[in-house]
């Protein structure tokens, strides 16, 4: 009897040829592990095959994969590896355990000029800073999408924290997305440049407003988030891969079904919301404060504190 064949790629998978497993590439279903824990009916509407082909893909991905596993000793050993980049401000530090991490994604969602573009700047030229005094002393990849990157703006920040402005921009390298898919290669080529110019933040401002433009009524809803729900992972590997920190700003909305309190909801719904390791609503206030409440966070408590947004920054 023939060999089987070794499964290591989608091609290899029964019933996925070259052709299908484009299909599934291009809707973010990149990996084995992807396969394997997929839904026949989801699978089957993406590539076009039928569900029985699609529950044997499932079968022989999941039988091609191993579980890795590691004991919760190593997992506190590797968080002690974990930076921090400081805000700016102690009160938002202490809010959200000591600075924004790396290994991690941190989304900050609000209303127009509530503060969401200042505080990445700030990150920009802290993330610069030595380790003691709230910096991973690393360069920065800044993904503008909505043309809101200002390197005056910077240079101003750098200024007041000590930095050389010049030195400051130069370690800043922008990319400026006028398209979905250009933000999305920019994330899948980072591998280089992070190695290369030892990035240590990545800041994607904003992460849904292209997907947001380009994918527009209630029958484009479905691709939106396939596609978005790709590059956030994509974003999430990096961070993993190279131990940097992934700070993202989106959109909202107001959700018409809330009866009480704040209306006010981030675009991307459970796509996001399952990806950020943190999340924090930023909105106005008097004159220049601004009120941040950590949403969600996998080891700090729900709260708020107040920050204000000067000429020379957070503070």
């Amino acid at each position: 009897m023939p060999k089987e064949k070794a499964i290591r790629e989608l091609e290899d998978l029964p019933g996925i040829g070259p052709t299908t497993a484009e299909k599934l590439k291009a809707a973010g279903i990149d990996s084995l592990e992807k396969v394997a824990t997929s839904f026949p009916a989801n699978l089957s509407e993406i590539s076009g095959i039928n569900q029985e082909a699609a529950k044997k893909a499932i079968a022989a991905a999941q039988e091609a994969t191993t579980l890795n596993t590691e004991s919760a000793k190593a997992l506190l050993k590797k968080r002690q590896d974990v930076g921090k980049i400081s805000t700016g401000s102690k009160d938002l530090d202490e809010l959200i355990g000591g600075g924004v991490e790396t290994d991690a994604i941190t989304e900050v969602y609000g209303r127009f000029a509530s503060g969401k573009s200042q505080l990445g700047f700030q990150l920009a030229v802290n993330a610069q800073l030595p380790r003691k005094e709230g910096g991973l002393e690393g360069a920065v990849l800044f993904l503008d999408t909505e043309g809101t990157f200002r390197p005056e703006r910077i240079a101003t920040i750098a200024k007041k924290a000590g930095l050389d402005p010049e030195t400051a921009l130069d370690n800043i390298l922008v990319v400026r997305a006028m398209s979905s898919d250009q933000q999305m290669l920019a994330a899948e080529r980072a591998d280089k440049l992070i190695q290369e110019k030892n990035i240590r933040l990545i800041i994607v401002d904003s992460l849904t407003s292209l997907f947001r433009a380009e994918f527009l009524g209630r029958g484009a809803l479905n691709e939106r988030q396939q596609k978005l729900n790709s590059h956030i992972h994509r974003l999430a590997v990096l961070a993993n891969k190279y131990n940097i920190a992934v700070y993202v700003t989106n959109q909202v909305m107001d959700n018409p079904g809330m009866m009480f309190g704040d209306p006010t909801t981030p675009i991307g719904g459970n796509v996001l919301a399952h990806a950020a390791t943190t999340m924090l609503y930023l909105r106005k206030s008097k004159e220049d404060k601004r009120i941040v409440r950590l949403v969600d966070s996998p080891n700090m408590p729900e709260g708020e504190c107040v920050i204000k947004i000067t000429p020379d920054g957070i503070t």
